[in-house]
């Protein structure tokens, strides 16, 4: 950070009088923090890491107090940072502003494989922190797991079944399977079946693993119930809203069967509890009905659910959820984004895979292609249907996708301002961090340039907006919210 930035981002923090997910202040004007672990531990577990500014009051009114002792203090924030396991080297920059000393500690973002980053006097469990908000919260077990089975390649879809016995899979399925897999490999046809499923991983240890009970098992909930879909409709925006009859879900349904009857079965929920409009053809007359949702879209989008979510024991009891409300539609799994993989790269990279073996079966089945075409296939059937841009998020310990039943809306706009009911929808939709692009397919604009600066700005300088980096404000890693009244 130049001391040109240093100046702006005080500015900036004078103006805004907050912290925000890259960035935390300290006064620190009778002495360094005696636990700045877990700041540290959090910024480090996050992919833009973050910033702790020292010598700012946030419980006086953001009062520029300035530092205690500026080399003393770099020396105690360093020293913290020894305490980290892996150790975090930040980047210091002192500065002098009207007789005081402040000080900024950037912190760089450990590599996915070595995080968790955590303060080794507590532990991994208890030291390990992530940053939701512009707070500082205890990872779970499950969150810490995470890392790990990334960075170990736990392949938790081959975990063995023990109660899973011969008579309680669909043979016919299976032979279907094996039949598939060997077409075309001369020296898989030479093998027994046995041991091709030992080296599919149909089974293993003897055993047969979740990944084929799931697919071939005449009723997988009966060695894990909770490996379902559970399936409601809402009569309201909210879960807990009701109908005037006092009907809190119109329709409810745990989901069950192996992975094609759980997937055929949402998408028949879907299709019926989707509204439907009437539409006629201005040339023929002829009555056409227009489903709520285009039903590719949802398949897909429920396919992923099912073929990505987390198998481990830590989340064997959470079902996936498959939400309809008045004016959306979520599906949400258990287990977040696996990998190095974020948000914005959905669709353009090729991921991670959590289950490799489970993907592998379901692509031999002709269940899905492996193609990694599942998120450009649902954004381009909603956008072929006129409706807004589905939501995509990463939440703690799940990934959820939101369908809009709202049509794309052309953002109006004059040559001298924005539209109130325009600015109004622009700070309902940054109620949650947005990139420049979302923000750009938002208002329907194909110049990211032109939509931050028409639109983003204005909202800057009145202090509606804020972004979440100010001191680098063409990172790469750009957000813009909402600032909180």
């Amino acid at each position: 950070m130049t001391k040109e930035e240093f100046i702006d981002l005080l500015n900036e923090i004078k103006s805004l009088k907050c912290e925000n997910r890259i960035l935390e202040l300290k006064a620190a004007r009778e002495g360094c923090p005696k636990k700045l672990y877990d700041t540290l531990s959090s910024f480090s577990n996050q992919d833009d890491g973050g910033v702790i500014i020292f010598g700012i009051d946030e419980t006086n009114n953001y009062e520029e107090c300035g530092v205690y002792d500026i080399n003393d203090l770099q020396k105690q924030v360093n020293n913290q940072c020894l305490q980290m396991e892996p150790i975090i080297r930040p980047v210091l920059t002192e500065l002098m502003k009207e007789g005081k000393f402040f000080l900024a500690a950037e912190i760089p973002a450990v590599d996915i494989v070595d995080r968790p980053c955590f303060y080794k006097g507590a532990g991994k469990i208890k030291g390990s922190y992530i940053r939701v908000g512009d707070s500082d919260e205890r990872m779970t077990e499950y969150e810490i797991y995470s890392f790990e089975a990334y960075r170990k390649k736990y392949l938790d879809d081959i975990r063995p079944v023990e109660r899973a016995k011969e008579e309680y899979i669909d043979k016919e399925l299976l032979d279907e399977f094996i039949r598939r897999i060997r077409k075309g490999k001369p020296n898989l046809e030479k093998m027994p079946d046995e041991v091709v499923e030992n080296l599919f991983n149909i089974k293993k240890d003897g055993f047969y693993t979740i990944s084929s009970v799931f697919t071939f098992c005449h009723f997988p909930q009966a060695f894990y119930p909770q490996l379902s879909i559970h399936a409601i409709v809402v009569p309201g925006k909210e879960i807990g809203d009701s109908s005037i009859a006092g009907v809190r879900f119109i329709d409810n349904q745990n989901i069950e069967g192996n992975i094609v009857e759980l997937l055929e079965g949402a998408v028949s929920f879907v299709l019926r509890n989707m509204k439907n409009s009437v539409l006629f053809n201005s040339n023929t007359g002829e009555r056409v009905d227009k489903p709520e949702y285009p039903i590719i879209a949802i398949r897909e989008a429920i396919l992923n659910a099912l073929v990505h979510r987390d198998y481990s024991i830590h989340t064997e009891g959470k079902p996936i959820q498959l939400v309809m409300y008045e004016d959306r539609l979520e599906i949400s799994n258990p287990g977040g984004l696996y990998g190095r993989i974020t948000v914005d790269q959905l669709g353009k990279i090729q991921p991670d895979t959590r289950n490799p073996v489970l993907v592998k079966i379901l692509e031999t089945m002709g269940v899905t292609e492996n193609r990694y075409s599942g998120i450009p296939t649902i954004k381009t059937a909603i956008k072929d249907f006129g409706l807004r841009e589905p939501v995509f998020e990463d939440r703690r310990g799940s990934f959820v996708v939101t369908f809009s039943n709202h049509p794309m809306e052309v953002i109006e706009e004059s040559e001298n301002h924005i539209q109130e009911n325009t600015r109004a929808r622009i700070l309902e939709f940054l109620e949650q961090e947005r990139t420049r692009k979302e923000i750009a397919q938002f208002l329907n604009r194909e110049s990211v340039t032109y939509a931050i600066h028409r639109y983003i700005d204005p909202l800057i300088e009145s202090g509606d907006v804020k972004m979440t980096i100010p001191n680098r404000p063409s990172s790469k890693n750009q957000r813009y919210v909402r600032v909180k009244s």
